[in-house]
């Protein structure tokens, strides 16, 4: 029964009925017990796991949360794995105060994706999801491991020392997250391959600006806004069926748009407010079959 509450509230409402639920609610309408079955990650009811992602990801991840919600119906579930699976490694450096507890934290996910391509994933909520969508949609191991190495030796907390290195971490994570999702969509297409590579370098070149002013490491950020157009360029070439993979975009747009408007002060009080209006947004973008 959970199992089924859980995926028919993803895949059998309506886009404009569910974008409309989260803007005026911050989340899904969940059953009863679903948050009790969040905070108990280590014995969730059965088929509990998919709404597990979805939680996390409403706290952590608010925009790839509502993205997922925009993918094809076969494909949300396993996109919230996904997601759920970036943002368990993306905030582990951020709940550490030694380096050897963070190792060791990146061991337990490397072992479990190493059991997860041996049918034989840990009984954790997102492990068991991604175990699901790697089964489901045939998923290349290499990315997974190429986000777990990147985001491991993101671990020394220095600060990059250029834009090309900053470039290369978000090519290995999030660009490799975008990799995943365009293989869950059944896209092998080499335009595709080339938005997500600069897409994935623009979102995390944004996430870096927007974390500055909690993490106060830089004194100057210098935004590449050539890399943000140069993705656009691809548009007219990558296949319909990979848009839904970047639908980050207008985050991305939204959060460029403010910046601006305040002369670029990344540590402007209004950057720091979540847009109410996204849900609309990515509604519109949908309806219009652009990214």
């Amino acid at each position: 029964m959970a199992a089924a509450t859980a995926a028919g509230g993803l895949r059998s409402a309506s886009f404009p009925r569910v974008l409309r639920a989260v803007g005026a609610r911050g989340g899904l309408p969940w059953p009863r017990g679903g948050r009790a079955a969040a905070a108990g990650w280590s014995r969730p009811e059965p088929g509990g796991e998919a709404q597990y992602c979805a939680e996390l990801l409403r706290k952590r991840d608010y925009e790839g949360f509502l993205c997922s919600l925009l993918l094809p119906a076969e494909s949300r579930t396993s996109a919230l794995a996904l997601r759920a699976f970036n943002v368990e490694l993306a905030q582990i450096k951020d709940s550490i105060t030694q380096k050897t507890t963070g190792l060791m934290r990146m061991q337990f996910w490397r072992k479990a994706v190493e059991d997860i391509y041996c049918n034989n994933p840990p009984h954790q909520p997102v492990a068991v999801a991604l175990w699901r969508a790697v089964k489901r949609h045939n998923l290349s191991k290499m990315w997974f491991t190429k986000i777990i190495d990147e985001r491991e030796k993101n671990l020394d907390d220095r600060a990059y020392r250029n834009i090309q290195e900053l470039e290369a971490y978000a090519e290995n994570t999030q660009s490799a997250l975008l990799y995943l999702i365009l293989e869950m969509l059944g896209v092998k297409d080499i335009h595709a391959d080339h938005a997500a590579s600069h897409i994935g370098k623009a979102q995390g070149i944004v996430t870096c600006l927007r974390a500055t002013p909690y993490h106060c490491t830089r004194r100057k950020v210098f935004l590449p806004m050539d890399i943000c157009m140069l993705a656009r360029s691809f548009s007219k070439k990558v296949p319909v069926k990979a848009y839904p993979a970047f639908y980050h975009t207008v985050a991305l747009d939204d959060y460029l748009y403010n910046i601006r408007k305040v002369d670029f002060n990344i540590f402007h009080p209004s950057l720091q407010k979540r847009n109410t209006l996204l849900p609309l947004y990515l509604y519109i973008r949908t309806w219009k079959k652009t990214y």
